[in-house]
């Protein structure tokens, strides 16, 4: 073909295209009186998992799987708000990596609200003024983190979901190298990008800013700067990403959850979080794990956290596979309990894939 016709066949598939997704949207908007006549939840994890996978095993390419997942992550999250406008709360402010996450799960079209304390996004969440929040709760390289982990202990919300944000720092300017004398960022960013700093600009003065994306706005609007910041940031302040990934080390992970009122029905591939407060007595830690191992469940992560109740009283994070219908972890709970002064479920979510 030439490329005239190969571009009118482009034109006649878009035609296609569109007509197929406003009929999809037509579908969803009737879906969408269904679930506001039974008060069910507009955002629903497990089937948008089922959604990707029976996509990922249908793809026949050239399109990569990463990328067929993101065109419908967007083709979902815009035709979900005709059935709602969901409103996502996370740690402020924008275009920083809690809100790349928060956009993984709902895309661009979701009611964004960055909230300047992790306590404040459960607030709003708790007293149903916004639908979902995102939060950190631990990263590969720094442990959990201990705020989110810590507002578990007293709130009645559960987890929703999870997402892993890969987190790559980005040399942003809009001057070339030679010419950058400063380099604005988060002070966890400069320790993630030492190395780098001091073998690529060790005479530029570091300065440290309220986050990322604060720094990319300076760099903005300043002669001979640059920041360090995510991609998201340089496309909201119109800089160029002089260098990708500046990081030191390629690992550097961090785990989100998606905190709301509902919980997730089983996917085949899924994980429980609990939250519990052990009796004080010899060999009590032994006896909480010593179920996991009799009945097969993976146990995937277990932190102390100080109960706040008592002096010397912990309580644990626990994380494991599978969903809390499952005959395994149902008995694992039940033992566990025993064992326990209290055991709270804070979710049973789909298991999330590291994206980058």
């Amino acid at each position: 073909m030439s490329l005239e016709e190969l571009r009118a066949k482009i034109d006649a598939l878009d035609e296609q295209i569109l007509t197929l997704l406003n009929e999809r949207a037509r579908c969803a908007v009737e879906i969408g009186a269904i679930k506001r006549s039974t008060d069910a939840a507009f955002y629903v994890p497990e089937r948008e998992k089922a959604v990707f996978e029976r996509l990922r095993k249908q793809n026949q390419g050239p399109l990569p799987e990463q990328a067929v997942k993101a065109i419908y992550r967007e083709v979902m999250s815009s035709i979900r708000a005709l059935e709602k406008k969901i409103s996502v709360a996370f740690l402020g402010p924008r275009d920083t990596f809690s809100h790349m996450a928060a956009m993984r799960v709902f895309g661009v079209t979701a009611d964004y609200h960055p909230l300047a304390t992790l306590s404040d996004i459960f607030t709003e969440v708790e007293r149903k003024r916004i639908d979902y929040g995102v939060v950190p709760v631990e990263s590969s390289m720094g442990g959990g983190v201990h705020d989110t982990l810590d507002r578990f202990v007293n709130s009645d919300l559960k987890i929703v979901n999870e997402v892993l944000l890969q987190i790559t720092q980005n040399l942003l300017a809009n001057c070339p190298m030679d010419q950058i004398k400063r380099v604005y960022s988060k002070d966890n960013a400069f320790v993630q990008c030492r190395n780098w700093l001091r073998a690529n600009l060790p005479n530029a003065e570091l300065i440290d800013t309220s986050s990322t994306a604060e720094a990319a706005r300076i760099a903005h609007g300043e002669p001979g700067t640059a920041a360090i910041a995510s991609a998201l940031a340089a496309q909201t302040y119109n800089l160029e990403i002089l260098i990708a990934r500046i990081e030191d080390s390629p690992n550097n992970y961090t785990r989100f959850f998606v905190v709301g009122h509902q919980l997730a029905k089983p996917t085949g591939k899924d994980k429980t979080s609990i939250l519990i407060s052990v009796k004080d007595r010899p060999g009590a830690l032994y006896s909480l794990l010593l179920p996991f191992y009799e009945n097969n469940v993976n146990l995937t992560r277990i932190e102390s956290r100080p109960s706040r109740k008592k002096a010397w009283e912990y309580v644990f994070f626990i994380d494991m596979l599978g969903h809390v219908t499952e005959p395994a972890v149902t008995n694992v709970l039940e033992k566990v309990g025993e064992y326990c002064n209290e055991i709270k479920i804070l979710g049973s979510y789909p298991q999330g894939e590291v994206e980058e």
